[in-house]
């Protein structure tokens, strides 16, 4: 048996245009949307949906949105993942490189390199702590996809989902105090990213459960343990522990129209909210380890705008784990326990 070893560490994420611009938009939004899991429709609708209505009239405002966040060193997903990528190496002692689902540098690209590099153990971690088929599944999916285009495949072990690691939570509560503490919030919004209903169910069914989106989400067992929810709302269980004496909820946001997505509403419940007299309101989003588009600018720009008129006084974002010390300390706990198998 060969003594010949070389690991690399993994990161995937979904990825950013490679400019705040319509034309870079539509290659990126092309690549995203035109996935059957993340638009789970026939194949001739989805392409219909997608290249003929959703990207020509999606990109230009989309871009608009993209350069309202876009910092001068690109856009801040690419920016905080290589922090986080740098961060892991200086902990881990071993090379950790990242790749991006849509966009650059992606899966096929960052594989290609890895294989030249020679590896023999690659580590994945994808860097969503709730497991959602068009977040990780689509993510590992297409990095198999890449890997089986070579003669060679190196060893592989996948991080699973970790929205109920003990460091993790422990990490996100601590960046949530110190927000808490700026902003003198009266209530805390934790807000997911969202999904139509119809992903949770068909989850369920493949994973040997099934979906009422009832009170069957307040445990996770063997009948649920692949649904996002039931997990979204582990995390934030887990979480409100944690922070004693803050009034807290759950939200899902970016929902897109023409289908029933999870409720509750994260922009309904902020409005609400204003209109019962919070005004001072704080959202954390803990189904994103790094700030991007959905954080920066849904939440930190658009929901605050939205909460401001409907008379709420002001809106704080506090800010994902990013390159946050305790935060890569739980990752690199994470890749480690791999590492060491």
């Amino acid at each position: 048996m060969s003594n010949y070893r070389k690991p690399v560490v993994l990161l995937l994420n979904v990825g950013s245009p490679d400019a705040p611009t319509p034309a870079a938009l539509r290659r990126y939004l092309r690549t995203f949307l035109d996935d059957p899991r993340v638009v789970d429709l026939p194949t001739l609708i989805r392409k219909s949906l997608v290249h003929l209505l959703i990207v020509p009239f999606r990109s230009p405002r989309s871009a608009k949105l993209y350069a309202r966040i876009w910092t001068e060193k690109g856009a801040p997903l690419l920016v905080h993942t290589a922090a986080q990528a740098t961060g892991l190496a200086d902990r881990l002692g071993v090379p950790v490189v990242y790749a991006m689902r849509n966009g650059n540098p992606s899966i096929p690209d960052v594989v290609e390199r890895m294989l030249a590099d020679a590896v023999t153990d690659i580590v994945v971690i994808p860097m969503y702590p709730q497991y959602a088929s068009a977040s990780s599944g689509t993510a590992i999916a297409e990095f198999y996809r890449a890997l089986n285009e070579y003669e060679y495949v190196p060893s592989v072990r996948v991080v699973g989902p970790f929205f109920d690691d003990k460091a993790y939570l422990d990490a996100l509560a601590a960046r949530i105090r110190a927000g808490l503490e700026r902003s003198t919030a009266e209530q805390l919004l934790f807000s997911y990213h969202g999904l139509p209903v119809r992903q949770l169910k068909s989850a369920a069914k493949t994973s040997g459960g099934n979906c009422w989106l009832a009170d069957c989400c307040n445990t996770v067992h063997s009948g649920n343990h692949a649904c996002y929810r039931a997990q979204c709302l582990a995390t934030s269980r887990a979480l409100a522990e944690r922070l004693p004496g803050v009034k807290c909820s759950t939200t899902f946001q970016s929902r897109l129209k023409g289908a029933q997505w999870m409720q509750p509403y994260t922009d309904e419940t902020a409005v609400a909210l204003a209109r019962q007299g919070v005004r001072r309101l704080a959202v954390v989003c803990p189904s994103f380890i790094a700030d991007c588009l959905e954080t920066a600018s849904e939440i930190g720009i658009e929901l605050r705008e939205t909460f401001k008129h409907a008379g709420g006084e002001d809106l704080a974002l506090i800010p994902c784990l990013n390159d946050d010390g305790a935060g890569l300390d739980a990752l690199a706990a994470l890749a480690r326990a791999e590492l060491a198998r």
